[in-house]
């Protein structure tokens, strides 16, 4: 959480930078940008939680009408409180936060009178760091028992890794123990209290952004990182997760790297899964505070939003939270033409610069990305079934959603501050209705959203720095189709094989005749097989490779149904080789780890000269240096050779082991699948 200046939070009472704006170079801009909107490539379903924001016990006009009433314009359905960091000393029946600053008229009651006009469910903080499970059950059973407000999110704590165990302290933790352990076992503690009082709440756990600070580190007498000892411990009792994201750097960076959404989102589910024991698909996943450092009341801060948020709600995300409504004026400085107030809110403060020299616009007045959110509460509603959409151009972003009423909408985002890009946009699986689609538009510098009904769903030209959703309805009617297969499932999984099953289809018009089994490449879908029955042995799978698959119904007149949720499953490696590779991976820092990779051949015969190869999962992985080995990296392809020492492994056992330091610089995804000699090895 960023806390606000004293000054910034005395400014709110009274009022009731960016490094380089460029980034990868573009194409030649009269060349138009291909994006493909692919409605076979299901994603997650938009839930009704989805768009939030944050709420803090600094802002007097937390519950105003004028604050409430905007953003339920802009479609907020969860607002969280008392505030970041403020929870972890925040005392809710005192209504004192010692430490900090406590506005007037910002108490639980009028919190929860503001949630209830904006129509947003709240998340609810409970104080760990100088609270106690009595406290926070008593918390519980004031708002769902006496008051009856029916509050069904509660997380404990708010980035407690923060509290000095891995050397960096901001997160207030009086306990002597400030252990990753400690932490999950009153997490125990404090769920177990909060549930005898209401057993129909969800309680949540802090976790960190895999590929962001500490993840990978191991401190103190913990058993593993923070992420794994939590869950290790805490994970029976959890019913979800809570992430922050901030992902720093210049304002190009930070457009960037939400292209480390899914792999993040893909290992924070693997160690949910690994760690959680059983059952731990219940386990849900909330981003509760989302900002940029450069650009944040101006067209960057815009266009991460809407970036992030679908990328996360394609993920499964349940809910998005930015930080925060009403913050304060920070550092001031010009984005591509527009006054940067350096501000977190999403609403003006209405306040100045220590010096008085620059002030911002009236209190309330809407900053970029409060306008950002506006456009995706038109983009992505609750019910909408987020599909796959992709473009040839780093600049150009586009995501998508198919609507219950059949019609599509495409949202495109123009990352370049600089030049207008023409798209031409391909369907798959949807044909759209020869009219002009309705088409939304927030341009830089812009003050608000327009609308009209214009051009075609073909082409567009996409100002610089800006955001524009197209509305298409179909061509024909979708009346009579079959419904969607329920979620898959993957079992008897392979290095070279899978059993895809799912739960039958709900029949339209016509009788299903059968199902396809389509996997996701990119914007693509690939068929790998289909059949009449609701489960599919798919082979020539490639070992250690990750699969998106979805499932469509054909009915016997030639209707198809919607996807079927998807399903993520990775496969592994061969049972049996003429070779084993165990890859370790320790002494993790954050951004860095060093690892000891062991050639075993076990095979009948002595090898006489190796080479090991792997790929990485990404492009942000390397090899910085390495040892005992040559070591060459080019472009994700790692090539290792051996010494004059190490170059003969003997039959039936023989190894060595060589090492090299890591880097990364987003979700540090492991490799799948190790060859020697071009054969794949077990990975043990």
């Amino acid at each position: 959480m960023r806390r606000p200046t004293a000054f910034a939070a005395g400014l709110l009472l009274l009022a009731t930078a960016l490094g380089t704006a460029g980034g990868p170079v573009a194409a030649d801009p009269t060349d138009p940008v291909t994006v493909t909107v692919n409605t076979r490539a299901g994603l997650a379903t938009v839930p009704a939680t989805a768009l939030g924001v944050n709420h803090a016990i600094w802002d007097a006009q937390l519950g105003s009408a004028e604050t409430s009433d905007l953003l339920k314009t802009a479609g907020v359905k969860m607002l969280r409180y008392p505030g970041g960091s403020y929870a972890d000393i925040y005392h809710w029946e005192t209504h004192t936060a010692p430490g900090g600053y406590v506005a007037p008229n910002t108490d639980f009651d009028t919190f929860m009178a503001g949630a209830r006009r904006v129509g947003a469910e709240p998340m609810i903080i409970a104080n760990y760091g100088t609270g106690t499970p009595a406290e926070a059950a008593a918390w519980v059973r004031y708002a769902n028992v006496t008051k009856g407000y029916g509050a069904k999110w509660w997380t404990v704590g708010n980035e407690n890794y923060g509290n000095g165990h891995y050397g960096s302290a901001w997160e207030a933790d009086d306990h002597p123990d400030k252990s990753a352990s400690q932490y999950a076992r009153l997490v125990v503690e404090y769920a177990d209290a909060m549930k005898a009082v209401d057993p129909s709440i969800k309680v949540g756990a802090v976790l960190t952004m895999p590929g962001n600070w500490p993840d990978g580190i191991t401190a103190g007498s913990d058993p593993g990182p923070w992420n794994q000892t939590v869950l290790s411990i805490a994970g029976p009792k959890i019913d979800f997760v809570d992430v922050h994201w901030y992902p720093g750097g210049s304002a190009a960076d930070s457009l960037a790297r939400t292209n480390h959404l899914p792999d993040a989102a893909w290992l924070l589910r693997q160690q949910i899964a690994r760690y959680a024991g059983s059952g731990a698909d219940r386990i849900g996943i909330s981003f509760t505070e989302l900002n940029v450092d450069a650009g944040r009341t101006t067209a960057p801060g815009a266009l991460f939003l809407a970036d992030a948020y679908s990328g996360l709600l394609e993920q499964g995300v349940f809910t998005v939270q930015w930080w925060n409504v009403h913050n304060g004026i920070g550092t001031v400085s010009e984005v591509a033409g527009q006054t940067d107030y350096g501000d977190f809110g999403l609403l003006s403060s209405g306040n100045c610069t220590s010096d008085g020299e620059v002030c911002q616009p009236a209190f309330n007045t809407p900053f970029a990305p409060y306008h950002a959110l506006s456009m995706m509460n038109l983009f992505a509603r609750p019910g909408d079934q987020l599909v796959r959409a992709g473009t040839d151009e780093p600049l150009v972003a586009a995501h998508a959603v198919r609507r219950p009423d059949g019609s599509v909408a495409v949202l495109l985002l123009n990352k370049d501050p600089d030049t207008a890009h023409p798209v031409a946009l391909d369907y798959a699986g949807f044909t759209p209705a020869d009219e002009a689609p309705t088409v939304h538009t927030f341009t830089n510098g812009a003050t608000g959203i327009s609308t009209a009904r214009s051009g075609d769903a073909t082409a567009r030209t996409l100002p610089p720095y800006s955001l524009t959703t197209l509305v298409l309805r179909p061509a024909g009617s979708s009346a009579g189709r079959p419904g969607a297969p329920g979620r898959p499932a993957a079992s008897a999984v392979t290095d070279r094989a899978a059993t895809i099953s799912w739960p039958a289809a709900t029949p339209g018009a016509a009788p299903i005749a059968k199902y396809e089994v389509h996997r996701q490449h990119g914007a693509v879908s690939e068929q790998l097989g289909e059949t009449a029955g609701t489960s599919l042995t798919v082979g020539n799978l490639e070992p250690g490779a990750r699969y998106t698959v979805n499932v469509l119904a054909r009915d016997t007149a030639g209707r198809v149904s919607w996807s079927s949720p998807p399903l993520t499953f990775a496969t592994g490696s061969p049972a049996e080789s003429s070779c084993a590779v165990r890859f370790d991976a320790d002494n993790d820092w954050g951004n860095g780890y060093v690892a000891n990779v062991e050639v075993i051949n076990t095979g009948a015969k002595a090898v006489d000269g190796w080479t090991l190869t792997w790929t990485w999962p990404t492009g942000w992985q390397q090899v910085s240096s390495g040892w005992s080995a040559g070591w060459d990296q080019q472009g994700r392809d790692v090539r290792v050779t051996p010494t004059a020492d190490n170059r003969r492994l003997a039959a039936g056992g023989g190894s060595t082991t060589v090492g090299f330091v890591g880097a990364y610089s987003g979700p540090n995804v492991p490799p799948g699948a190790f060859r020697l000699n071009g054969t794949v090895c077990t990975l043990r």
